[in-house]
């Protein structure tokens, strides 16, 4: 083999050119993180008990969900927590390795058998089922500096303006709002004006029900229309109400002498939040605290500067008095850390060059090594997407040892060819040809023996195997591109470049 790249180098070169292009491609393509992904994938459901306390939520919700979603297939625990304001939040954790999208499945499943043993108001309210991470990716706080806008303003104006549009944002998986809520209609029934009445709750929220609801009136002069009906018109009735004074005229009750007994009459309305269990601040002011949480398997760094640009996009369209800030960003370690990586590989690199050159005691025999070397580690990136590797600090760091390891190969080619060179008095191709026959083997064996010791680690279950396959496979990866630049490329550089 090494024959036919010296008596072609350009075939070499053309190779060792596609493999660094291809490799630098899929570099730009990668998601990027801090650590490989060993959280185990979680799958969320949440609901809502309205009105309900943490106790009645444990025994009327939580219980029925967790005896039918205990045991899903994949799963290694769940945690939920009863709130006192009736929310239910189950957390599934599932194996690590195990597909997101088929956990969720799952999940679904196993909750839909569990529906029609939930309270009616729980059913109609709804159930979601998401897919999440341990923490949020950023966080990002909307308040008021001076003060003008209040906590549920801030709430308000984050649900309508900006969750959705970070929620379209590529990468991000889930939006919460935490401290602040919506407006929603609130209605303070008075418990002594309905005992008087001898009027229940229950009968106060089905008219509510009842009254507020699209009512479809359907069409005047529609076909099939009498003769000289020339149009068609649409009815139009009143829709779902909009201020107090609407819900104030809902009608709760007709009496038998033709008094009727208004909302109004009963509660007090006012436009508030849709809960007031939460509260966020910011520099000690009211805030709406936006966690933003990616999707698995994206790339952090892209993911939030993705984030951060809408979010400055976004923050033209305030109103005055409104601000944002970037609270909490997780995605600074995993920067600043890789950028620390990327310095120690040059510096790895300069050392490398620096000894290579005093060893061999030639320009020319130093450029061949610092040309097949980079092939072996840009190459690595191309295997990555097949493995399910990410670019994060252990895959780095394999990087950074393999350099030491993968100059051996050229530096063995290089030695040899040099030898023949000088003890037989042979031309740089003919002193090539020669090298390749004697060492040709040592250098499978040296890959042979390099990827035996790490290969194995890549087989170790659960978290650590994830840690150490990350970290092995990059190595043993550069190695085996090591083994075949130094059967192809450094044997072809060797014959054009140490000649005179």
């Amino acid at each position: 083999m090494s024959r036919f790249f010296i008596d072609r180098p350009i075939v070499a070169i053309v190779i060792s050119i596609l493999t660094v292009i291809g490799g630098l491609v899929m570099l730009q393509r990668l998601p990027v993180a801090q650590y490989p992904d060993i959280v185990p994938p979680i799958i969320q459901i949440k609901t809502t008990y309205t009105g309900a306390d943490a106790l009645a939520v444990e025994k009327s919700v939580a219980t029925p969900i967790e005896q039918q979603v205990n045991g899903v297939q994949g799963m290694i625990y769940m945690k939920s927590i009863n709130g006192s304001d009736g929310t239910l939040t189950l957390q599934v954790s599932f194996d690590v390795g195990t597909d997101v999208n088929l956990d969720q499945v799952f999940a679904q499943n196993r909750l839909s058998q569990a529906t029609s043993q939930l309270p009616t108001s729980v059913n109609e309210y709804g159930t979601t089922v998401q897919q999440t991470v341990g923490l949020p990716l950023l966080v990002i706080p909307i308040y008021s500096p001076d003060g003008s806008f209040d906590a549920d303003f801030l709430g308000n104006y984050a649900t309508i303006n900006v969750i959705d549009e970070i929620a379209r944002v590529s990468g991000v998986g889930q939006v919460l709002l935490f401290g602040a809520a919506q407006y929603a209609m609130r209605v303070w029934v008075r418990p002594d004006t309905l005992a008087k009445l001898q009027i229940t709750v229950t009968e106060v929220m089905n008219a509510i029900k009842a009254q507020n609801v699209v009512n479809p009136a359907g069409q005047v002069g529609a076909e099939p229309a009498p003769p000289g009906q020339e149009f068609t018109y649409n009815v139009t009735a009143q829709g779902r109400l909009i201020d107090a004074e609407q819900f104030g005229n809902i009608s709760v009750r007709a009496n038998a002498d033709g008094s009727i007994v208004r909302l109004a009459d009963v509660a007090r309305i006012e436009l508030g939040a849709q809960t007031y269990m939460q509260r966020g601040r910011y520099q000690g002011k009211p805030a709406g605290i936006i966690a933003v949480y990616q999707a698995p398997g994206s790339n952090a760094l892209a993911t939030g500067g993705a984030v951060k640009a809408q979010m400055e996009k976004l923050s033209t369209r305030f109103p005055s008095g409104l601000a944002y800030e970037i609270a909490l960003d997780t995605t600074i370690p995993v920067s600043e850390g890789i950028t620390e990586i990327v310095h120690t590989i040059f510096e790895a690199m300069v050392l490398v060059i620096i000894v290579v050159f005093l060893f061999l005691q030639g320009w020319r025999a130093t450029l061949i090594p610092l040309i097949a070397v980079p092939v072996s580690l840009i190459g690595a990136f191309l295997v990555f997407p097949m493995l399910g590797f990410s670019i994060n600090t252990l895959s780095l760091l394999g990087l950074v040892l393999a350099i030491g390891i993968v100059v051996d190969d050229a530096i063995v080619v290089i030695e040899a060819v040099e030898a023949n060179m000088k003890t037989k008095g042979l031309s740089a191709r003919d002193a090539a040809f020669a090298a390749m026959q004697e060492v040709s083997g040592p250098v499978v064996a040296i890959v042979l023996v390099l990827a035996a010791v790490f290969v194995p680690t890549a087989f170790l279950g659960g978290t650590t195997g994830v840690l150490y396959q990350q970290f092995a496979m990059t190595v043993v990866i550069s190695v085996i591109l090591s083994g075949f630049v130094a059967l192809t490329l450094t044997p072809a550089l060797a014959a054009l470049l140490l000649d005179g």
